[in-house]
């Protein structure tokens, strides 16, 4: 596809009209150029730009209010350094975008805990564009330099075509919104009068009983329904049948029940979908209530995905619920 020859003339402000300041820092020359490119583009001032060894060295004096990093092999040096920009970024208010690869990414993200980073992995040009867009939609106030009558025509179609990928977005991210919904509600609604209550019998209600929590399916039941969902991208389209946040919750399920552990990396492979998107769907979910982030006591540099304790009994009474039936779920 050909780059488009024209030049963005949308400003990224702060709430005084001034460019944001943005830092970037990779060690692939081309990339780092394409990085800054974009960036400006956007309408970001580049405050600082280099190497990653800058972060290393402790060159760097000022983050701005963005950092783009790319590491997509980094060492135990980098990795600590990575955790440094990290705590940093967290007491600053600096919005981290971190781009790595598969192999790289358990590593990654169990640096960056404090910050509520973007992590890309293997990205294209495109997805990096849209993580500074994301940036963007946080910040208030953004302010809109005149455009030419060029440059109008140019954005009316970009923001055509943004809105279209919106709409699918919102399809897709509707079901966690629901859960997030409420003014305070839990993202669980269970049947009891009360989570983990039931009245006792022949009594109104008045008095209650904690109710038994059900045991967590057998593993082997849930791993079959994967199998069976799975099957699936045989004959049909796998996007057809996407829905990473169940597929992850049934993958979570099974390990718990097998007193396993999972990365996110293994996490990303069991939602069916790129990692870069499944680690936008486990952040959801973690602030959804339903995922929660878990250190490795022997190594604080990795990190694991489990369910939290009420998506637990929720999966446990869902399975419940099913019964007999739960074998031929799909």
């Amino acid at each position: 596809m050909a780059q488009a020859n024209f030049a963005y003339t949308t400003a990224a402000n702060d709430g005084a009209g001034l460019p944001l300041a943005l830092s970037v820092f990779a060690d692939r020359a081309h990339l780092l150029g394409q990085l800054r490119d974009d960036a400006e583009a956007a309408g970001f001032r580049i405050a600082e730009s280099g190497e990653v060894a800058g972060l290393l060295e402790g060159e760097v004096r000022a983050l701005g209010e963005v950092v783009l990093l790319d590491c997509p092999a980094p060492d135990g040096a980098e990795l600590a350094a990575l955790a440094r920009l990290d705590l940093r970024a967290a007491h600053s208010g600096t919005h981290l975008i971190v781009s790595t690869t598969v192999g790289a990414l358990d590593a990654v993200f169990g640096c960056l805990d404090q910050s509520n980073p973007q992590i890309l992995v293997e990205p294209s040009r495109a997805e990096r564009v849209i993580a500074l867009g994301r940036v963007l939609a946080r910040i208030p106030n953004p302010r809109v330099r005149d455009l030419s009558e060029e440059d109008r025509l140019v954005l009316l179609r970009l923001t055509e075509q943004v809105g279209q990928i919106a709409q699918r977005l919102e399809l897709l991210e509707s079901p966690l919104r629901t859960l997030e919904a409420g003014d305070g509600e839990s993202a669980f609604r269970f049947e009891s009068p009360k989570p983990g209550f039931a009245a006792a019998d022949g009594d109104s209600g008045d008095r209650l009983v904690r109710a038994t929590r059900p045991a967590l399916p057998d593993p082997r039941l849930v791993r079959r329904v994967i199998r069976q969902r799975q099957l699936r991208a045989r004959f049909f389209d796998g996007d057809l049948f996407a829905d990473p946040a169940w597929d992850m919750l049934l993958d979570l399920t099974a390990a718990r029940a097998e007193h396993t552990r999972v990365s996110v990396t293994s996490l990303c492979i069991a939602s069916g979908v790129p990692p870069t998107t499944a680690l936008r769907w486990i952040g959801q979910m973690i602030d959804a209530g339903l995922l929660q982030r878990v250190e490795d006591e022997a190594d604080r540099r990795r990190a694991f995905i489990t369910l939290t304790d009420k998506a637990a009994d929720a999966m446990a009474r869902f399975f419940a619920e099913l019964g007999s039936h739960a074998g031929r779920l799909v």
